[in-house]
């Protein structure tokens, strides 16, 4: 038997889930768009349904609220990057997270997602088989279409209210010495791909930076790389195309050290293509991945253990130990805000030192400023 209350009817299916219903001004009972996985829910629903109606402000799309998350999700998608506003790469990861990490959510009505439906599924998916970057990227994804559902007026509020559970805590990027750097860059083959690594440890340039470059991007008498666009490749099919930089920052010209310079004469002789700076053999675009797979193997061979983005960091901390400013390293990696430029800022083993002598050095150069230690005391 349906429990009358104050206000709206709640009642308990065989299912073991609970039907909501109320009257509305039209004095026609109106059932909740879906049922609902505990009671709590369903009278949170008609908590809100009341306020809503004293305001004067029911106006949900029931119809559109009975929309599955799978059939919204997807418009939301398609409709995003028609307008530009979501990028290939990222449409692709979230219908990859969709169906790995997402599923009990998928035939779920919008209206029927509620905060325990959310809470259940992240815990579940925490447990499971996928990583916690995936599981944070699904809980972001699953935020932004129940936000662009509230937009639609399908539901009222996003029940997707669990503290950090769509951020994941960064690694502390691993470094490496010049030495290594070296022994790396001389121990990858084919040597076609020598120069890409050595852009990435030295200059800073992302793996999509370094495909993007064209002949006329690299000057090779003035020593300077310019970064005008990234090459995106999606990692579930072939599609590759150039974009744009995030921000204006990210275009730039980054001025190559001259040890840097000798490896890109090297390879405009031997291996440029025409068009593109770096090609693979058959005269093609070099994929990113086949830069990755290269800096992989010598990886193995000389024991170093770190990522391909780690020597963009490794670079950066090094001009930084070489006497860069922020507004140096900002400038050499694209960035626009100073606190991401700041992560790559490390107290290099053995910098302190460094540091303090070269501080005592400026103090007595040109001053007068000679450092004496005070005279001892007699007896």
């Amino acid at each position: 038997m349906p429990r009358k209350r104050r206000f709206g009817y709640i009642r308990k299916l065989p299912s073991g889930k609970y039907h909501a219903s109320f009257i509305g001004p039209s004095g026609q009972r109106q059932n909740a768009p879906a049922t609902f996985v505990t009671k709590t829910d369903a009278s949170r629903w008609l908590a809100r349904v009341e306020a809503d109606l004293s305001r004067g402000n029911w106006m949900l799309d029931e119809q559109l609220g009975r929309t599955s998350f799978r059939t919204y999700a997807e418009n939301y998608l398609t409709t995003g990057q028609a307008h530009g506003d979501i990028g290939a790469r990222w449409a692709e990861t979230c219908r990859r997270n969709m169906r790995l990490h997402m599923t009990p959510l998928l035939d779920q009505p919008l209206v029927g997602i509620t905060p325990t439906v959310v809470r259940d599924w992240y815990t579940a998916a925490l447990r499971g088989e996928g990583g916690r970057v995936s599981i944070a990227q699904s809980y972001r994804f699953l935020r932004a279409v129940l936000n662009a559902a509230i937009r639609d007026q399908a539901i009222d509020r996003n029940p997707c209210n669990i503290p950090g559970a769509g951020s994941t805590k960064t690694r502390e990027r691993k470094i490496a010495t010049a030495d290594q750097i070296a022994q790396l860059i001389t121990t990858i083959s084919p040597e076609r791909y020598r120069a890409a690594v050595v852009l990435a440890a030295w200059c800073g340039l992302r793996r999509g930076e370094v495909c993007g470059l064209r002949v006329e991007d690299v000057d090779l008498k003035n020593g300077v790389v310019w970064v005008l666009k990234n090459r995106v490749e999606l990692l579930e099919s072939s599609q590759a195309y150039d974009k744009d930089p995030k921000t204006d920052a990210g275009k730039r010209d980054v001025n190559v050290p001259p040890h840097v310079l000798t490896f890109l004469k090297i390879h405009a002789e031997q291996w440029a293509g025409t068009e593109y700076f770096f090609v693979g053999r058959d005269g093609n675009r070099m994929r990113g991945n086949a830069v990755y797979q290269a800096f992989r193997r010598a990886r193995a061979k000389v024991g170093l253990d770190i990522a391909f983005h780690d020597l963009r960091h490794t670079g950066q901390s090094l001009a930084a130990a070489a006497g860069a400013t922020l507004a140096d390293l900002k400038k050499r990696l694209g960035h626009s805000s100073t606190g991401a430029a700041m992560r790559y800022l490390h107290a290099l083993e053995g910098r302190d030192a460094e540091v303090a002598k070269a501080l005592s050095a400026l103090a007595e150069s040109g001053t007068g400023f000679k450092l004496t230690p005070p005279p001892t005391k007699a007896g």
